[in-house]
């Protein structure tokens, strides 16, 4: 009997027996992802496909910061077998699980290929190539942009008319995102600021890789999907997901990858 995964008025499935399951380990969480092979962090088209519906709400919004999903993240990035981005419904955060990646990325690089992606974004690419990996902000400074996410800055020639900021640190993270949809550059880990009582503190700086860098055993990439063509590796995933979630409608599956 297929496992079935209960999450309050949720019926979710994966494989084995049958039990009832809320995410309130990083254990938990990780088994999940490498089961349905992709986890969206939030809500989305397709109910109960997300860490937030599957997770009881003190551990998702409670105070405890050695607990949850948000310091999970790092650590599950650090067991190498999931990757983490903005992978889903072109801005949602999420994992990826290795097995899955290599169809993913397939289909996403041809959906968005490097040569009509902005001059900007090739820019970010190739500073973050250089580099091998860069927190945000490193990358920001080093791809030219500035920190301020203002849009507009001060015209002294014309106080009226303000100087459009196209170098600003939103017009980066907005670039960044999208060369995460592409399957172009992953989190490699989460940062964060130390007291000098040597307590952690914050919110996580996320740092950036490419995954040729962060995973070089998934390549070359024609051989780790088998040569499927880039719309085979496509309806494998659609495939595996209606088959997870038959009450989803497949447009709404579509949406998110």
């Amino acid at each position: 009997m297929r496992n079935v995964y209960f999450c309050r008025e949720y019926k979710l499935h994966g494989t084995a027996s049958c039990r009832i399951i809320m995410i309130e380990t990083q254990e938990q969480l990780e088994r999940l992802i490498k089961t349905w092979g992709f986890m969206p962090f939030f809500k989305n088209g397709v109910e109960g496909f997300s860490i937030e519906e599957l997770t009881p709400p003190e551990l998702l919004f409670g105070d405890d910061f050695e607990r949850g999903p948000w310091k999970w993240k790092g650590p599950i990035i650090s067991h190498w077998e999931s990757a983490y981005g903005k992978f889903f419904g072109r801005k949602m955060a999420g994992y990826v699980s290795l097995e899955w990646l290599p169809d993913l990325m397939n289909w996403r690089r041809a959906q968005y290929p490097l040569k009509k992606e902005p001059a900007d974004a090739r820019h970010i690419l190739q500073v973050l190539v250089e580099h091998e990996s860069l927190l945000s902000k490193e990358l920001k400074v080093a791809s030219g942009f500035t920190l301020s996410r203002k849009k507009t800055k001060f015209n002294p020639e014309n106080p009226a008319e303000p100087i459009v900021n196209a170098k600003n640190g939103t017009a980066c993270d907005a670039h960044i995102a999208q060369l995460q949809m592409a399957t172009r550059v992953c989190v490699a880990d989460f940062e964060y600021k130390v007291s000098k009582s040597g307590e952690v503190y914050g919110w996580g700086v996320a740092r950036y890789c490419t995954p040729e860098a962060m995973y070089p055993e998934l390549f070359p990439l024609r051989d780790a999907v088998e040569g499927r063509t880039p719309r085979q590796s496509r309806e494998r995933i659609l495939v595996h997901l209606a088959a997870l979630f038959p009450e989803a409608r497949r447009e709404k599956i579509e949406r998110l990858i």
